[in-house]
């Protein structure tokens, strides 16, 4: 009788023992099925800079992993995961605009408790360097331009151009700066993306100053040389145009097939850099250090909001597209002009989005209540390439696949205040300078 006792107690302590092994089993199955995030080639910096502003943008993700949209990274959060705040990896690489933040790690229990700590494992090993090199995994290369994306500019509509009124100011002054002979190029932007390489993840073409990278400030800007006339130390810089059945042999080049532009880099057979007056009112003169951007590079998924694009052909000025590329008869160049705001409102050099502190005149070419005319820039770039359509297309962002709506420039004015004074002088009088 003692000895069936004792067996009746020795049963249930062994089914509880095999119980409490087998809760352990059941987590590391759990643990085993996150996945883990594939890095994806060409988003070595996955900044977005073509997102127009400089909100605490850093050079590779070491400050606090901030992102080029604003996203944030706090996806993981809001599915219940990382309770203590965020994994180790996302701190040191958030995605470009934060779509992806709740991708690393994530079980088919998304409220699991221990799974913040997984995650905090599982980005040790496989996270942290991927997020630095490769933020921005939204930038997947989307396929472009397409054959329907260039048209004869005989069917371009015209251009319409406001009256000048008697107290409007008619002259002009135009900064000889070269076409980039010097061939200065990189795929940086200090205004929207400052402190990042590659933040821009397509080539420029610099004119002006000969310093203009990723880590330009004024300081830097002012203290360095210049390919233009008269000690204008400004930069301007666009995306550079490309023949595409041409190989890539600049030192860019591995770097720009990653993020999906390919061809031989063109330069403009022409570069002007002019400043001209406001149709209904005389202009003051610009500050010192003003930045200012035109167009929008992600016009393609934004929407044409602030597209500014205008696509022509020498000879056909008259016409233009903001969203087709011209194909131009012989003897006639691609033509781009690109006309940046001129209405400043009178006390910022910038702007969190670098749009607010100076915009576009209204449609009658007169300036907003509370802003003043100064003089506008007005970049035309003329071209040498192939009359046929998938031969040529400006650089753009991976996912914008070579849009021409998405063609956009950008300028910071370091003239010395003289040349601005002299600037304004041409312009007010009517005269060309």
């Amino acid at each position: 009788m003692a000895s069936k006792k004792g067996i009746a107690v020795v049963v249930p302590a062994l089914l509880l023992a095999a119980t409490a092994v087998g809760s352990p089993v059941t987590a590391a199955a759990e643990s085993r099925s996150a996945p883990v995030r594939v890095a994806e080639p060409g988003d070595q910096n996955g900044q977005d800079p073509d997102d127009q502003r400089n909100d605490g943008r850093n050079g590779d993700g070491r400050n606090d992993g901030q992102n080029g949209d604003g996203g944030q990274g706090d996806q993981n959060d809001q599915n219940g995961q990382n309770q203590n705040g965020q994994n180790q990896g996302d701190q040191n690489g958030q995605n470009g605009d934060g779509q992806e933040g709740d991708r690393n790690g994530q079980g088919d229990d998304q409220g699991d408790q221990n799974q913040g700590i997984q995650n905090q494992g599982q980005q040790n090993q496989n996270g942290q360097n991927q997020g630095n090199q490769n933020q921005g995994n939204q930038n997947q290369v989307k396929p472009g331009p397409d054959r329907g994306d260039f048209v004869s500019i005989r069917q371009a509509p015209r251009r319409n151009r406001p009256a000048v009124s008697r107290s409007g100011s008619r002259g002009s002054f135009t900064s000889r700066c070269g076409r980039n002979e010097n061939q200065h190029h990189n795929p940086d932007n200090f205004i929207v993306a400052p402190g990042v390489r590659n933040g821009a993840h397509h080539i420029h073409d610099y004119v002006g100053n000969l310093s203009t990278d990723g880590f330009s400030t004024d300081e830097s800007l002012a203290a360095a040389g210049t390919t233009c006339a008269l000690g204008d130390r400004s930069t301007y810089f666009w995306p550079v145009m490309r023949n595409r059945a041409q190989r890539d042999d600049s030192g860019q080049a591995r770097q720009s097939t990653a993020d999906g532009n390919v061809g031989r880099i063109v330069l403009p057979a022409q570069a002007r850099m002019q400043f001209v007056g406001n149709p209904k009112s005389k202009v003051t003169a610009m500050p010192r250090f003003m930045r200012i951007i035109t167009g929008d590079a992600k016009a393609g998924t934004n929407g044409t909001a602030n597209a500014r694009a205008l696509w022509t052909c020498s000879g056909f000025e008259n016409r233009a597209f903001t969203d087709k590329y011209p194909l131009c008869p012989n003897g006639s160049r691609v033509t781009r002009v690109l006309e940046f705001p001129s209405c400043w409102d009178g006390r910022n050099t910038d702007s969190a989005n670098h749009r607010t502190h100076i915009v576009f005149p209204n449609g009658d070419g007169r300036c907003p209540s509370g802003t003043r005319a100064v003089p506008q820039l007005r970049m035309t770039l003329s071209y040498n390439l192939p009359n046929r359509p998938l031969a040529f297309a400006v650089d753009s962002f991976p996912e914008q696949g070579h849009d021409p709506v998405t063609d956009h420039a950008d300028f910071e004015n370091v003239m010395p205040d003289s040349l601005m004074r002299r600037a304004v002088a041409c312009i007010n009088g009517g005269r060309n300078c």
